[in-house]
């Protein structure tokens, strides 16, 4: 079962920049027609205007910007073939963080994700078809240092996107899962020295990352892994999990170092 982007509607959140910008500019050479949806009202419209699609400006995070998003989209799309939840951010910290930010990140990163299905899938189960693609990051399947809040929603972010796929697959609903490390990108500038030690050598662009998950959306494999190698630490923390558990200590260790005291690791 394959989507294809030819005269496909999607609607892409988080598209205004980074990796968002990205799979708009490549969904759109692929002949699909984007929605392209950002809190930033000028970085989405200047995508659409890149891409000859259609700017939405608002918050997809809350029920009523989900909402507004996917009548929006429907009324200029016809329908939603595909749905690219993209739109992430990312805070740094642990259980110090405020209350405030944990709970705007689990907003983003999960939340907005599970109330875009909730206006989703009904019309895409009664036509037989419907495709959700989430952006996790590598952190979902691994963790990031630096950032409790981001690894924990980035869990739960798989987590509700396996559930997705373990549920409505027989019933036609497609369910994937891009899963980038180090991408060069605002959120990868904002991490800090730290960040840049761990995830700048391995970094790649979004434009990269557009290339693999197009690949994905062909094969049709759920987790679309930009950086290949990521496959390989995940079976290791799967089959090995104390001893990857203390090589990441050691990262940690090495982070604290007077150089290099914050920042995120996927």
């Amino acid at each position: 079962m394959t989507t294809e982007l030819a005269d496909a509607g999607v609607v892409i959140t988080g598209g205004g920049n980074g990796i968002g910008a990205a799979l708009a500019e490549r969904f759109a050479a692929e002949g699909a027609r984007v929605v392209v949806a950002d809190l930033d009202a000028d970085a989405a419209t200047a995508v659409a205007q890149r891409i000859g699609g259609t700017a939405f400006a608002g918050d997809v995070a809350s029920e009523e910007g989900v909402r507004a998003l996917v009548g929006t989209a429907r009324e200029t799309l016809g329908e939603i073939d595909l749905f690219s939840a993209n739109a992430g951010i990312a805070v740094p910290g642990g259980p110090e963080a405020s209350e405030d930010a944990w709970a705007r990140v689990w907003e983003v990163n999960v939340m907005a994700h599970v109330r875009a299905t909730r206006e989703l899938l009904p019309r895409w189960l009664e036509r037989g078809r419907g495709h959700f693609l989430a952006t996790v990051s590598a952190a979902g399947l691994l963790t990031s240092l630096g950032s409790a809040p981001y690894s924990a929603s980035k869990h739960a972010a798989l987590g509700f996107a396996e559930w997705l796929a373990a549920t409505y697959r027989h019933r036609g609903i497609r369910v994937q899962a891009v899963c980038p490390q180090g991408v060069r990108t605002g959120m990868l500038a904002d991490a800090g020295p730290a960040g840049a030690a761990l995830l700048g050598p391995g970094a790649i662009t979004a434009e990269r990352v557009a290339e693999v998950t197009v690949e994905g959306l062909r094969d049709g494999r759920f987790l679309i892994l930009p950086h290949p190698e990521v496959a390989e630490y995940y079976a290791r923390r799967a089959t090995e999990t104390d001893r990857w558990l203390g090589g990441m200590n050691k990262l940690q260790r090495t982070l604290e170092q007077p150089e290099g005291r914050s920042g995120a690791a996927g």
